[in-house]
Formats: structure tokens, sequence, C-alpha cells
């Protein structure tokens, strides 16, 4: 089915996208299909930010690009995702989830076996891995030709309480409309996290954005068109990213793995 195609090429788009602004009609469906998401008594807490316009784009860019310098140099990234880090193929083979360091951006890869060490941050500090690594994101962030802001109504959005779970839930289903609509339409669209590790950050995208007292910014995504050959990318079923369903689903009981599913939908080995 068409659908589950889509659902089984999405993917998060790591690198550039094309220079091409995105086309009103599509700025539009992506909002549309977000408005069409679930929300809990049809409450529909959230609420988007887009901009095309280039200085609030490298605004956000610059941010972002300090932020990661800032949470590689000081090492509070390291210490506080170490546990998704994979370092060798049999590990994210049995794992299935995380990042497999080989992946990781070549400036980092020399530090496979310090990363964790105080001495190899003070030697990656040295040769200004956490600078080259801030500027590579920055470009980045600073070629998107759109921008995208997701917030969530205080009203709903009430930390502590059973309404910002629901809203929370809510927002996660609009975005999965907006993720899955850009693998149709030929687009990318990726996280833009690093203002969010980094104190004080968050609050310079907030008054960018113009995010008024009664609305909570939850995130920012980057969007852009792809590259002709990574519009519609073969299905990578060898992937070792993703768990097999036995590893996540159960049947009965939490104690019983459900068994015989793992190969659906995958070609004959």
């Amino acid at each position: 089915m068409e659908f589950l195609d889509v659902v089984r090429r999405r993917k998060t788009t790591n690198g550039p996208f094309l220079p091409d602004p995105v086309r009103p009609e599509h700025q539009q469906l992506l909002m549309e299909v977000a408005g069409r998401a679930p929300s809990q008594l049809n409450s529909q807490p959230w609420r988007f930010v887009i901009t095309e316009d280039r200085a609030v784009v490298a605004q956000v860019a610059s941010i972002s690009g300090e932020s990661m310098t800032e949470a590689m140099s000081n090492g509070t990234f390291f210490e506080r995702y170490k546990r998704y880090f994979r370092f060798s193929a049999e590990e994210m083979e049995s794992r299935r989830d995380g990042m497999l360091f080989d992946k990781l951006p070549a400036p980092l890869r020399p530090f496979t076996k310090q990363v964790f060490t105080a001495r190899g941050q003070r030697l990656m500090n040295t040769l200004r891995v956490p600078q080259t690594l801030g500027e590579e994101n920055r470009k980045l962030v600073a070629g998107s030709p759109l921008l995208l802001g997701v917030m969530l109504d205080r009203a709903e959005y009430r930390p502590g309480e059973l309404s910002s779970f629901y809203s929370v839930f809510s927002m996660g289903a609009a975005l999965e409309n907006v993720w899955l609509t850009t693998v149709e339409l030929g687009m990318g669209i990726q996280f833009i996290s690093f203002p969010m590790e980094v104190p004080g950050q968050w609050a310079r995208i907030e008054k960018i954005f113009g995010v008024p007292d009664e609305l909570e910014l939850m995130a920012v995504y980057r969007l852009g068109y792809l590259p002709a050959e990574q519009r519609r990318p073969a299905i990578d079923w060898s992937s070792h990213q993703r768990k097999l369903i036995s590893q996540y689903v159960f049947r009965d009981s939490c104690a019983t793995p459900q068994q015989g599913w793992d190969d659906v939908g995958r070609p004959p080995r």
C-alpha cells in the first residue's frame, strides 16, 4: 500500500536541502495535515509559526551553531546521551537503537575511544572540534528554505496536569502528519535540537519568533526540498537502526514478546 511505503521511507534529513523556496501550496498543505491530527476533546492545542525570512533563519542558525559548540565543549552532550552511543556493529545489531559511532560527523570519529574521558574532551577542545561542528551546524540550518516553530497553548499545556499529557500527545500526532507528508512532497525535515541543550538559548529563539506568554515554544524544525536522488530512496531493510517488532511489542502480557512479525513486509532473504 502506498501509505505503508511512505511510512517505511520516512527518515530524518541530516544533510542540506536544495535552495529552492518551499512552494506556498506545500506550506499550506503541511499546515492543513497538522491541523487534522486528533486531540483530546478536539482541543487542537497546537500553534505554528513558519518563516522563510532569511534574517530570521540566520539568527536561529547562529543560535543553533553556538549551542552545539557549547554543548560539545563542556561535555554535557556526551554525558547526557552516552547511553545512546554504540561502538560496534555487533552492539548495534543487538540493540538496534542509538547511533553507531562511525555514523557521527567526521571530526568526532578520531575520538571514539576517548570521547567520555576528560583527556579526550581536552584534546577535542584544543583541536577546536566543537567549533568546527558548531559552524557546520550553523551552515546547515542557515541553508534551510523554511523553519517551522511548534507551540502549545498554555491553557492546555500545564505541566503536572493530565491536560499537559494530552496536549503533547496531540502535538506528536500533528507533527507525524507533517513528517509523513514531507515524504510525499519530496521534502526533508529535521528537528533543530541544540538550542534546547544550552540554558538561555531557547529563550532567544522564543524572542525571535515573538512567542506570546500564552504559548509555549516546544520545537523548531528545518524543512526544504531534497535532491531528486534522495526524494524516494529505496527502503533499507538491512538497517540496524530500527528495533525488531519482537523487541517492542508483547502479546497478552509484557512477559511475552510478539513472535513471527519481524519479517512482515520485508523482501525474502
